[in-house]
């Protein structure tokens, strides 16, 4: 259990080191161990690497690929769909395999997916879909619509009442889906309403301004729906700026061990769950049936968990599955 102000500080720990990887992160990674000619390559592309969720699923697959002998190579094109497209270009010009797809805009992948079916690459997206969903040979993300209705549903439980506020990421399928669910469970609720809702990447230090400005337009606000968990973080660290964190209703989505413990400790209320390394390993499964020329689903989604503080114990926050 945290004591006096150990929350705060792992808020602000939270803080440095997504700064601290925006800042040094470099566009381009390469953590191949090995490069022989013999080889298959894998690509990954991910909307940014400034979030433990894509470290982790980066992190699975690679461990997939290195065990058959062959190499990975990830790209980080830091929120920019035009960095993305041309990391997905240089990785076909490579020579890869496969190419797994993190979109970062949803509505915006047409290029990308367009070069990678004329070069016969075929691509997995993880985490979130596209819009143009025929040139994707398989999907694996979490139910993202299920986590927002999982929010809202304890929302509707535990309170009689909310002025609600929402941190989106519009670009990401997976952030609307989130946003609908929750937005959807709510509709037609009388007490329940929505006052203010932003954008902020699903990035934590973009979502602390974010909040703060919503803070100072609506002091009768009482709730917070963020899209992940490091807007959750950000949202808590405006909160706490202004001394309104003590009974103000934060959720989240993700489950990372930070959230989890600072809902263990009655600072946050909820996160719905996900599960990276099994969204990693079931992508680098995917890529080796398709390589082998067996059939793969064309969309997995994995449930999500609803963290609370009656469903949490200490055991439970030390890992992210």
């Amino acid at each position: 259990m945290l004591q006096g102000k150990r929350w705060l500080l792992l808020l602000l720990a939270a803080i440095t080191v997504a700064l601290t990887v925006g800042i040094l992160a470099s566009p381009q990674y390469d953590f191949s161990a090995r490069q022989e000619e013999h080889q298959k390559k894998f690509g990954a592309v991910y909307m940014t690497l400034n979030n433990p969720f894509y470290e982790i699923i980066d992190e699975e697959i690679r461990t997939d690929v290195e065990n058959h002998g062959d190499v990975l190579l990830s790209r980080d094109p830091a929120l920019s769909v035009e960095k993305q497209t041309e990391e997905v270009k240089d990785l076909i010009r490579e020579g890869v395999s496969v190419i797994f797809l993190n979109p970062v805009d949803f509505e915006r992948m047409g290029p990308a997916l367009e070069a990678a079916r004329q070069a016969r690459v075929p691509v997995i997206t993880i985490d979130t879909n596209v819009q143009d969903s025929d040139y994707v040979a398989s999907t694996i993300e979490t139910d993202n619509y299920a986590a927002g209705v999982a929010c809202a549903n304890h929302l509707l439980e535990t309170a009689t009442h909310a002025n609600i506020l929402l941190l989106k990421h519009s670009t990401a399928r997976s952030a609307v889906d989130r946003i609908a669910g929750f937005r959807q469970t709510l509709a037609g609720q009388p007490g329940f309403q929505i006052i203010d809702e932003t954008e902020c990447e699903g990035q934590l230090e973009r979502a602390m301004p974010a909040m703060q400005e919503m803070l100072a337009r609506h002091p009768e606000a009482d709730t917070v729906m963020a899209l992940n968990d490091p807007s959750a973080l950000g949202a808590m660290a405006a909160l706490e700026a202004c001394g309104r964190l003590q009974g103000f209703r934060v959720y989240g989505v993700d489950g990372v061990p930070e959230t989890k413990e600072l809902i263990l400790a009655g600072r946050m209320t909820a996160t719905a769950g996900q599960s990276p390394r099994r969204i990693g390993q079931l992508a680098a499964h995917q890529a080796y049936r398709l390589l082998a020329g067996e059939p793969v689903e064309q969309l997995i989604q994995l449930p999500i968990h609803l963290w609370t503080k009656e469903n949490l114990s200490s055991a439970q926050i030390k890992e992210w599955d």
